[in-house]
């Protein structure tokens, strides 16, 4: 079991009408100007933003908004947040959505305080060494990001998608009020339950075996959010299943299951340069790439995969053939990724084969032309990348 040091210090608020208790939070982490960010119009059709702005009016609290986030957030949207920070003097960010709107408004808190481009960040040229106090109200469970260390935003020019780790950006609150998905489209509630899981496998996937509590915690969270989405997805509003989700959203990717182990992140990486080459959805990208990567390391990992078949996919082990029983694994949960809607190649995701072009740019970015490698339970070079990228392309 590898030593490890575990921090989540972000407050989760959660519940019916938790969102009642953001103008006290916001004044307890000391917001005295606050940055309402959000993205499209849902926040606003919901009603929702105006409930934030009222809360806020009401106390007394002042406050400026920015709206417009997409998926995959940009950068220009980044540095536009950034001069409004500065010129409004904002000293607290309240995020109002999913990841996207909390990774850029934790790239805005990067940037108010530093002197250069923030892109130096991602770009590996600084790192960071401040952040404004940022909350969350979250509406899309997903990413994750309200309880992680993680900011990935998508660079305009050349579509470049990186991500930065710091502790510093970690959230102050979190509000979470499964009420708030009853909406969100099948498409994304799916993407959003492949998006949990995946950030929980990306950990359990690990050279590192006899972290036997932190296993039963990830297969708990994984059998979990694969039960409940069947449900929220035939019943939108089922409260209990909604919560289910928004909860394992968050620890997910809070660190709680990397407890012991190591993370991978292999497919992440991967996925990044797909969803900021095509902008395509990134549950759906990691779903398109998963059986890809996991048929390309699966040989010299057979016991983590059959302990995943058995443990998550209910396989039933018959101990004679563990390459057989592992592969039945994967085929399992790629049965399961089309039950929710969920692509499981490359065409199926943007409707035709990447071209070799298309293939290449991509290992060129992962890679940062042949510089880096990623993944740890296995490590995937370039040469690795461009096969891994073929094998989902057919």
């Amino acid at each position: 079991m590898k030593d490890f040091n575990f921090y989540a210090p972000t407050r989760v608020v959660f519940g019916r009408e938790s969102e009642e208790k953001l103008p006290q939070l916001i004044q307890q982490y000391g917001g005295g100007k606050v940055l309402v960010h959000y993205g499209g119009g849902s926040a606003k059709r919901s009603g929702l933003l105006d409930k934030v702005f009222k809360m806020l009016n009401e106390a007394g609290i002042s406050y400026v908004e920015l709206g417009g986030v997409v998926p995959n957030p940009l950068l220009s949207k980044v540095q536009e947040g950034i001069d409004l920070c500065r010129r409004e003097h904002v000293d607290f960010i309240l995020a109002v959505g999913g990841g996207s709107v909390i990774d850029s408004s934790k790239a805005i808190g990067y940037g108010v305080a530093y002197p250069g481009d923030v892109w130096d960040f991602w770009d590996g040229k600084a790192v960071p060494q401040t952040c404004l106090p940022i909350g969350v109200i979250l509406t899309i469970p997903a990413a994750g990001s309200e309880m992680s260390s993680s900011c990935v935003i998508t660079k305009d020019e050349g579509m470049l998608k990186r991500g930065v780790n710091s502790d510093l950006c970690r959230c102050k609150f979190a509000i979470m009020n499964p009420e708030r998905t009853y909406t969100l489209p099948e498409y994304q509630t799916a993407a959003g339950a492949t998006d949990i899981m995946m950030h929980t496998m990306e950990r359990y996937f690990s050279k590192y075996e006899d972290a036997t509590l932190t296993d039963a915690i990830a297969e708990a969270l994984l059998r979990t959010v694969k039960d409940s989405v069947f449900v929220v997805l035939k019943n939108p509003e089922d409260y209990r299943n909604r919560a289910q989700i928004m909860w394992a959203s968050s620890l997910a990717h809070n660190d709680l299951t990397e407890c012991g182990t190591e993370k991978d992140f292999a497919c992440h990486r991967l996925e990044h340069e797909l969803s900021g080459l095509f902008g395509v959805t990134h549950g759906a990208g990691l779903a398109a790439l998963w059986g890809s990567w996991a048929r390309y390391v699966m040989d010299k990992h057979l016991n983590r995969f059959v302990k995943f078949a058995v443990n998550v996919m209910g396989m039933t082990n018959d101990f004679v053939d563990p390459k057989a029983m592992a592969m039945r694994g994967v085929e399992a949960i790629e049965q399961f990724y089309h039950a929710i809607g969920m692509p499981i190649s490359i065409p199926e995701l943007i409707g035709r084969a990447a071209t070799d072009e298309e293939i290449q740019e991509m290992v060129r970015k992962c890679s940062r032309d042949g510089k880096i490698t990623v993944g740890a339970m296995e490590v995937i070079a370039a040469k690795d990348m461009e096969l891994i990228y073929k094998m989902a392309n057919k």
